[in-house]
């Protein structure tokens, strides 16, 4: 499939929309993604996903950032659900426009449910996109994603619990301290919001109890 560069151009002079979302809800914060300088790049990223009709949503710093306490990042990680075509096609209009991918690193990202990279080497700006993994806890979350719209941008994003999760399942894996804290601010800004039960199940299913017990001890929760 073709797509030309006015096409483009012109999408991103409008906010991406996810349609048949399942909830969409504006985050009134006192950060904008303009401060974390990220808002243009994101743009672009969603903007070319929308258009190919890709299924996607942001995770990683940024989805912690809109449901806990932000931090300022050079990278997005987005996971992905294409087909071989669409992911094609996507990976063509990102040459198109500048920015710089292989796609032998997307085809083999796609058949092994991996990870390739997105750079935009001019502005400093990188996409980890990671196709979506067939195991239970990504298939749940992948369904539960969902809207949120800042600085006038609807992007769609991992729900409040699922952010929470993988963050303490990366903090299992790499002992990373930042993962942990991410995990906390979540829990201390979601406070009641938090659906404990759905949270509690996937702790036990991914035996995550000691790294939950950290992050609570950590947002100042007995």
């Amino acid at each position: 499939m073709r797509w030309r560069w006015q096409e483009f151009e012109n999408a991103i002079q409008t906010t991406p929309q996810r349609r048949q979302s399942r909830r969409c809800h504006a985050r009134s914060t006192a950060w904008t993604l303009t401060k974390l300088k990220i808002d243009d790049f994101l743009r672009r990223i969603c903007t070319a996903l929308e258009m190919h009709h890709v299924p996607y949503m942001v995770t990683g710093s940024l989805a912690s950032s809109v449901h806990g306490e932000p931090r300022s990042t050079n990278d997005l990680d987005v996971v992905i659900a294409p087909s071989r075509d669409q992911l094609f096609s996507l990976v063509q209009l990102f040459k198109r426009v500048g920015l710089y991918v292989r796609w032998e690193e997307a085809e083999a990202a796609l058949k092994h449910r991996d990870m390739f990279n997105v750079a935009d080497f001019k502005n400093g700006w990188k996409v980890d996109l990671i196709v979506r993994k067939a195991r239970e806890f990504s298939i749940s979350e992948f369904e539960r994603r969902e809207p949120v719209e800042i600085d006038g941008l609807t992007f769609v994003i991992t729900s409040a619990e699922d952010i929470l999760i993988a963050k303490l399942e990366w903090f299992k894996i790499g002992e990373s301290q930042r993962q942990l804290e991410d995990a906390a601010g979540i829990i201390r800004i979601q406070g009641d919001n938090l659906d404990t039960a759905y949270i509690e199940y996937w702790i036990t299913s991914l035996e995550l109890a000691e790294q939950w017990g950290k992050a609570r001890v950590l947002a100042g929760l007995s």
